[in-house]
């Protein structure tokens, strides 16, 4: 029996929370990080996986979902994670069972989780914070539970299967402002390549809005556009300032 933690997170929210319930299901995890090309894996029926996406726009990124495909479950057990930022998660469970399950894997557990919006960090600000940690502890120790006693009930997650609402592809790309020293950190990191050889150069159809660019930059010189980030956080505070919370699904 082997763990592997397999997690696409740019900005690191889905990381953090991955790691929270990870640390108590077991003590040892292969990590395999999907913001980079994998080549095909093999898995066993043994073997335990826990997979976690962030939810853009209620969908799984189709980034993550290109990699996952190269995994052969040979129904290898799943624990799915979302998270997203403190708005909604909509289709993302569900399509990522549909994908986990086209590359066999047996889905046995379910999170959905908040962490800080990777755009508009205010909303989800600081999460997952002690409250969200005690919880995803209390969630793992009963997906830990489920997988030392397994059941012949289905997994049923919240969304629609194979018909998920469209994804809406917005047109601004973060781009670089006066402090950018040309260091390469972002195209290096950039999970889909949209970033050239300068970082002036943006593929606006390879960007995926990640904000994965915006993260890593060591000057802080790469945002975006500030008209779109104040328009952004107006069209999104009347979904986002409530507090969601996590839930679980057995």
């Amino acid at each position: 029996m082997a763990y592997y933690l397999m997690t696409f997170s740019p900005t690191g929210g889905t990381k953090r929370t991955a790691d929270i319930l990870a640390s108590v299901i077991a003590d040892q995890w292969n990590h395999i990080d999907l913001l980079r090309p994998i080549s095909e894996i093999s898995l066993t029926a043994d073997d335990i996986c826990l997979i976690a996406v962030p939810s853009f726009g209620g969908r799984i990124p189709t980034t993550s979902a290109e990699r996952l495909a190269n995994i052969h479950a040979n129904g290898a057990r799943a624990i799915l994670v979302c998270v997203y930022g403190n708005r909604a998660y909509e289709d993302t469970l569900s399509e990522l069972q549909d994908v986990l399950t086209d590359c066999g894997f047996d889905c046995v557990a379910a999170v959905a989780a908040i962490a800080e919006h990777s755009i508009i960090r205010e909303f989800g600000a600081g999460r997952p914070d002690a409250d969200d940690s005690a919880q995803l502890i209390a969630f793992a120790e009963k997906i830990r539970e489920r997988l030392e006693n397994p059941s012949d009930k289905p997994l049923v997650v919240p969304g629609e299967h194979g018909t998920y609402k469209p994804f809406k592809n917005t047109p601004f790309v973060p781009a670089e402002t006066d402090g950018c020293v040309n260091c390469g950190t972002c195209a290096d990191s950039c999970p889909t390549g949209a970033i050239g050889d300068t970082p002036d150069k943006i593929d606006p159809e390879r960007c995926i809005k990640c904000m994965r660019c915006v993260a890593v930059c060591p000057t802080g010189a790469r945002k975006l556009d500030e008209t779109v980030y104040v328009a952004l956080r107006e069209r999104l505070a009347a979904v986002c300032g409530t507090r969601k919370e996590n839930e679980l699904f057995l």
